[in-house]
């Protein structure tokens, strides 16, 4: 891997990781492209990896959300009088929507890095999640607000969020549907998916690193992984802030067009025999 590469690969994390398009399946695609093999530990390594620094910019952007919540949930942990407040309770959702895609993942770990990985998966995903995020845009009452979140939404969407473990589905487009299918607003759900990629994405990056010290060392190099990771912490902050702003004014049809194009041009590259699907 080249710096170029490096560089390229980390702006397209750090744009679309927060996108309900699937950064992993916009990685995978682009991978593919550049002659990786997509299944080699290295570059699944790397993938994971260079989602910490979208997650250090989400960080950065909640900073304000994070102090007011933290000390909220921590000060209820010790003290019964103080778990009415609406920030313990979104704390601790928090917290439990963010056990149930650890669990799955260590459990199929093996499944997630070589047999999903296959590009017919990305396209498949891309192409059926659109309907789900489709039905979910027009069903949503959007009636419920970040005050109202509770530890039952939180594990629902959680649980939810484990299907973004099938490149393709989007790990905000899973928690984003399930979030609107329980009536919350579009910008609450967002933010909601915001802070459960943190736990998820950050544990995640932080295992992978651990264990494939070796292999990315020997394959695609720390410098270019860090060169990759820094990029996409920089055009993660600019991407969070833009979805933000633009889902308090619109709904979800741009992504949910934009899926279905890419998933059926890829489809048709596959079918072809342009690409390869591993």
């Amino acid at each position: 891997m080249n710096i170029f590469e490096a560089v390229l690969l980390g702006a397209v994390e750090g744009f679309t990781e927060f996108l309900p398009v699937s950064s992993t399946g916009h990685l995978t695609i682009l991978e593919k492209l550049l002659g990786y093999r997509i299944d080699d530990p290295a570059i699944t390594a790397f993938t994971v990896i260079i989602q910490s620094g979208a997650v250090l910019a989400t960080i950065i952007f909640l900073r304000k959300d994070i102090v007011r919540v933290v000390p909220a949930f921590l000060a209820g942990l010790f003290s019964k009088d103080r778990r009415d407040n609406p920030d313990f309770r979104f704390g601790w959702a928090v917290l439990l929507g963010a056990i149930p895609i650890v669990i799955v993942a260590l459990l199929f770990k093996d499944q997630v890095e070589t047999t999903l990985r296959s590009l017919w998966f990305v396209a498949g995903a891309l192409i059926l999640w659109s309907g789900v995020m489709a039905f979910a845009d027009h069903a949503a009452t959007q009636v419920r607000h970040e005050d109202d979140v509770t530890w039952k939404d939180s594990l629902i969407i959680g649980t939810v969020q484990c299907l973004a473990l099938i490149p393709g589905v989007s790990r905000s487009g899973a928690t984003m549907s399930a979030g609107l299918l329980r009536d919350f607003d579009r910008v609450t759900v967002t933010k909601l998916s915001f802070f459960l990629s943190i736990p998820a994405l950050l544990g995640a990056s932080l295992l992978q690193g651990y264990q494939e010290a070796g292999n990315i060392a020997d394959g695609v190099g720390w410098t270019n992984t860090l060169i990759a990771t820094a990029v996409s912490f920089v055009v993660a902050y600019f991407s969070v802030n833009w979805l933000l702003r633009f889902v308090s004014r619109h709904s979800y049809s741009i992504f949910i067009y934009y899926r279905v194009a890419l998933g059926v041009l890829l489809m048709g590259l596959l079918a072809f025999g342009v690409i390869e699907p591993k």
